[in-house]
């Protein structure tokens, strides 16, 4: 009770204080870079990244774009070539022109020169860039040659599809986070029993995102998914403690003269059971930093370290707020549209059997269905991206003009002799979807000697360690085919060089999809286990914890098992993330729940009894929180035209009505089936059964009336 105590005294001096770290918070959340390449987290140990290290140093290349101009006389595509070249961080300017004007007559050059870079309606150019993909001059670099090259040319490569990518995260983000405000605000309105409460709910909540946001200035940086998703999340989820506390405090008004002395019982009572419930939620976040792909580190930190702040504000902020404005808090208060739920719960315990059967008949069709789902997602950033954004409409210029889907860089030993580099490419043109392989060896040919190239257009492939290789593809990134393509051309390059490396957006992706299938399978274990541990330290049961996380897992199957019936494919990242995410935030429905059968079992009422009280007096709390999360995230699910964070709210959303539609039904009916074995693997309920009883004050009594109990 001191701390309590502390807080209700130290009310004017939290809220002040609090105010005063505002201002940091701001500051930090401003200073935080926004990371929009997800191939960043890749592990640092793969050849792809180290690849795209080497060309970085020994080339000075770091991003890669191809531009298609479209009906340009060669006159003007060589003028807009130089004004190219003349943009900050351009590094190379790469067409047929560059080649051709080399004082070599052009008819000894390839034809297939020729054709790879020009068509009946277009020309191709290539641009390397002397930064990173991501980076942010990069990506100014790609908006000012966007603004130099105007309708007729289209720009493609990993860069612009991070800038679009950008650029509508930015538009979109205030307006999803404040429909998310809204919706929530909406239910908190309707389900609570207050028109002021809600108000003082987001004030408090909005505080503790803004110092969540804040402090990841710490990190560096966080991606544009942690960042578009940690508010909303935090909101749902912190969004239950809140709603304990005030729930608490008006109870202990009603047994305490003063509001001082009830909110400090309030806080005593609601700490221990919001840090009980944070546990399970912190756990499950904290299970995606085993993820190697790195996003997964990256969200789980932020989400968990959201969800502490959660903690921290509604113990410390909120009964602060509370307290100041306690007079039209309690003048403003309605009642609350939930009904009473005994009839409705003893209902649901009567027909127990009934939704056991139903519940079975779910589980074939939703764990096939769990399967297909993460069996059929997608890997291209570029599907998250509306079909009118300019990224977009390059790549489908770029596959109809030059039947391009995908190009691959292959560095090789620059000592490698010249037959040996010919005849390895032209067995890498060979290998189904490849278009064509530049070199050096195919711009010269056999016919020029590399000695009369001048420096300058030599450097642009060579180096004193590595020659570099353009592999056009006609498969797209992150297909079967492309990855098949992969494999055989790296089987190749190893016969040839065993230190070469493959590189590119579609190596890379090739490696996150291998990444993320191992870390699916970690961070599903992981988030079981850790929660599992929990739920058994805090039921003190040895049964318990699977019946709970059964019936979660099960909410999951059927929400993650629905996008397959529904013929919608989803991006990577969602079923690793949504999985954990579920269960963390709603497996406290089901502890809600069982705390109090238990309770109710140990005072020596009947099973049916224990679980028709324990439904009465939890339901409202798991609508309240279920409907709060539906809330919170469907807004952002409707409006986002980004798919990956569009898809992902809507999995939340989705994910807290099963869940509570589980809990409510499911959950009574296996309590009440395994009830006699949860009673003998569980401390303090083996008496149960074995014709003794606990009275409500704690003391064991021989009932012998009953040797066991219904």
């Amino acid at each position: 009770m001191r701390f309590s105590k502390a807080v209700v005294r130290y009310r004017i001096p939290i809220l002040i204080v609090t105010l005063a770290l505002m201002i940091p918070a701001v500051l930090g959340m401003c200073g935080t870079r926004i990371n929009y390449d997800m191939l960043d987290y890749l592990p640092d140990s793969m050849d792809t990244v180290i690849g795209q290290d080497q060309l970085l140093e020994d080339f000075g290349k770091g991003a890669f774009s191809f531009i298609v101009v479209e009906n340009m006389p060669d006159r003007d595509v060589a003028t807009l070539c130089e004004k190219i070249k003349g943009v900050e961080h351009v590094e190379t300017v790469l067409w047929y022109s560059t080649l051709a004007d080399l004082s070599i007559p052009k008819e000894i050059l390839p034809d297939e020169l020729y054709r790879e870079f020009n068509s009946d309606n277009a020309t191709l150019v290539a641009v390397f860039f002397d930064s990173a993909t991501s980076a942010d001059v990069t990506m100014d670099a790609i908006r000012e040659i966007r603004s130099l090259t105007g309708k007729q040319c289209f720009v493609s490569g990993m860069s612009a599809l991070v800038t679009d990518l950008k650029d509508l995260c930015e538009k979109e983000e205030p307006i999803y986070v404040g429909l998310a405000v809204l919706c929530a605000m909406a239910a908190m309105m309707l389900l609570l029993d207050g028109w002021l409460v809600p108000f003082v709910f987001l004030a408090s909540i909005g505080v503790m995102i803004l110092l969540n946001l804040g402090s990841n200035y710490f990190f560096g940086e966080i991606s544009y998914i942690t960042k578009a998703l940690s508010a909303v999340l935090q909101l749902a989820v912190t969004m239950d403690y809140s709603i304990f506390l005030w729930h608490s405090y008006n109870e202990q008004r009603e047994k305490q003269a003063d509001n001082k002395e009830a909110m400090a019982c309030a806080i005593h009572e609601t700490l221990t059971s919001v840090i009980g419930s944070s546990v399970t939620t912190v756990a499950g976040f904290a299970a995606l930093c085993f993820m190697t792909f790195t996003l997964g580190r990256d969200l789980g930190l932020v989400m968990a370290k959201g969800v502490i702040f959660g903690v921290i504000g509604c113990v410390t902020v909120l009964p602060a707020l509370i307290l100041v404005l306690d007079k039209p808090l309690q003048a403003t208060r309605h009642r609350s549209l939930i009904p009473d739920m005994k009839k409705f719960a003893g209902g649901v315990a009567r027909m127990f059997p009934v939704f056991l059967v139903i519940f079975a008949i779910l589980i074939p069709p939703a764990l096939y269905g769990y399967n297909k789902t993460t069996d059929e997602v997608y890997y291209d950033m570029g599907q998250c991206l509306p079909e009118d954004m300019e990224y977009v409409i390059a790549n489908s210029k770029l596959s109809e003009e030059f039947n391009i889907a995908s190009t691959h860089m292959v560095l090789v030993n620059a000592k490698m002799p010249a037959r040996d580099v010919r005849a390895m490419m032209d067995e890498m043109e060979q290998v189904d979807g490849v278009k064509y392989v530049l070199g050096l060896e195919s711009v010269i040919g056999t016919r020029v000697p590399e000695e009369i190239l001048p420096d300058s257009i030599r450097s642009i492939l060579k180096s004193d360690r590595w020659e570099l290789l353009l592999i056009n593809s006609e498969y797209k990134v992150a297909s079967d085919a492309v990855n098949q393509q992969i494999t055989s051309l790296n089987s190749i390059l190893k016969k040839y060089d065993s230190t070469g490396m493959l590189i590119g957006e579609a190596p890379c992706m090739k490696d996150m999809i291998d990444t993320t299938d191992r870390d699916f399978q970690v961070v599903n274990a992981v988030s079981i286990v850790a929660i599992f541990v929990i739920i058994a330290l805090v039921e003190q049961s040895a049964l318990l914890p699977f019946i709970l996380i059964a019936v979660i897992e099960l909410a999951i199957f059927i929400n993650l098992g629905l996008p397959h019936y529904l013929g919608q494919s989803l991006p990577f990242i969602a079923p690793i993330c949504i999985s954990t995410i579920q269960l963390g935030a709603t497996v406290d429905y089901a502890i809600l729940m069982t705390t109090r059968y238990k309770a109710e079992r140990i005072r020596g009422n009947s099973k049916h009894d224990s679980v028709v009280t324990a439904l009465t007096a939890s339901i409202p709390s798991i609508i309240v929180s279920g409907l709060g999360l539906f809330a919170a995230t469907f807004g952002v699910a409707v409006y986002s035209d980004i798919d990956i964070i569009s898809s992902m709210c809507m999995l939340m959303a989705r994910g807290a009505l099963v869940s509570m539609l589980c809990v409510i039904f499911l959950l009574p009916a296996l309590l009440l089936l395994c009830d006699k074995p949860i009673c003998a693997t569980t401390i303090g309920m083996r008496h149960i059964g074995k014709g003794t009883k606990t009275t409500d004050n704690g003391n064991e009594s021989r009932d012998t009336a009953k040797a066991e109990v219904q």
